[in-house]
């Protein structure tokens, strides 16, 4: 199959990110495989999404690293959504927020355009506009979610830090890597107005209740088709101990990857999401656990895959592309009479 990886920016990029590792593991499987950024897509005058992208020839790679450095090396080649099977969204929108506004739902717009050429688009992209930012959280049962306000009004979250004993988390409604996520307590309630004023220039603000299970860190767990990914009776999942005297566990702001211990509560808690990642075409998620409650779900790039796999020595970016493969199967075969929505998770 011909499958394209679109991430905000080749120069962003690293070697030891999820969708590189994904993108090296569909070329040792023999796709022709395409990266490219965001700002490298267009709409040419037949009506086909197009773009200058990325690629490597047939070369064997011993590393993520050495493809990496092929793929960032190599010319660019014009493609076309008539060239593909394939178009996997994973920029994440949020790191274009000020800097970049015209590139956060370029991708799901160029995606749409895709779709009408046949090609097979994941996560779905009319639902993964809908999903920009934190909002799309809410649409999930209450019963998975933390006590949640979403505001830009100071006495609404004044009243809620009151109604939480003094105890809140606050971040904003747009953001990912534990961005401008501050705990709020009885001791630091002076600067209660100073860290709602910076985090409401961006926008709203999340003002969330306190899970004391979050000082022991979360649980990232993968979801694929709508159950839980799984090689071999273990899950793609890591327990993300925060780094002393952080409340944040994600990796990038320090947090440290260990083995999860996945048990049935959190199997049950997973279930539940089924349904409605379904109806949305959510192919490929990343979802964040502390105790019996969801924290957060990522659904445009969630991370830490090639972590996990290296950590359980299994590769369960074979499970994901072998997936797409399947996708593409059905495609030939049933054409039109399957849309995409539904293909993102059969």
């Amino acid at each position: 199959m011909k499958i394209a990886f679109i991430i905000n920016d080749i120069k962003t990029e690293k070697a030891n990110f999820t969708t590189i590792y994904l993108a090296l593991t569909a070329h040792k499987r023999g796709h022709k495989v395409y990266i490219l950024g965001v700002g490298d897509l267009g709409y040419s005058s037949d009506g086909h999404m197009i773009a200058q992208a990325k690629t490597v020839g047939d070369q064997i790679f011993k590393s993520k690293e050495t493809y990496f450095k092929a793929i960032s090396n190599s010319k660019p080649t014009s493609i076309s959504s008539s060239d593909l099977d394939v178009l996997f969204l994973r920029n994440d929108p949020s790191e274009d927020i000020n800097s970049r506004n015209w590139a956060q739902n370029a991708p799901y717009i160029f995606g749409q355009i895709a779709m009408r050429a046949g090609v097979i688009v994941l996560n779905h992209p009319a639902s993964l506009s809908n999903a920009i930012n934190k909002m799309y959280f809410q649409h999930f049962p209450e019963i998975l979610r933390p006590k949640t306000i979403i505001t830009r009004d100071q006495k609404e979250i004044e009243e809620f830090f009151e109604d939480q004993k003094q105890k809140i988390i606050l971040k904003p409604l747009q953001g990912s890597g534990g961005k401008n996520v501050f705990i709020v307590d009885k001791n630091s309630k002076g600067n209660l107005n100073q860290i709602i004023e910076a985090i409401s220039t961006d926008g709203f603000i999340i003002a969330q209740e306190y899970l004391p299970k979050a000082t022991d860190g979360d649980t990232r767990f993968f979801i694929m088709n709508g159950l839980p990914l799984q090689v071999k009776g273990k899950y793609a999942a890591m327990k993300r101990v925060n780094k002393e005297g952080d409340i944040r566990s994600n990796i990038h702001a320090g947090g440290k990857g260990v083995k999860a211990d996945v048990d049935q509560e959190m199997l049950d808690l997973v279930q539940i999401l089924k349904p409605k990642l379904v109806q949305d075409g959510m192919f490929l998620v990343g979802v964040d656990i502390v105790g019996d409650k969801l924290m957060e779900i990522n659904v445009f790039s969630p991370g830490a895959l090639n972590m996990i796999s290296t950590m359980y020595e299994i590769d369960f970016g074979q499970e994901v592309i072998k997936s797409i493969e399947n996708k593409v199967l059905y495609k030939k075969t049933y054409g039109q009479y399957v849309d995409n929505i539904t293909l993102a998770t059969l």
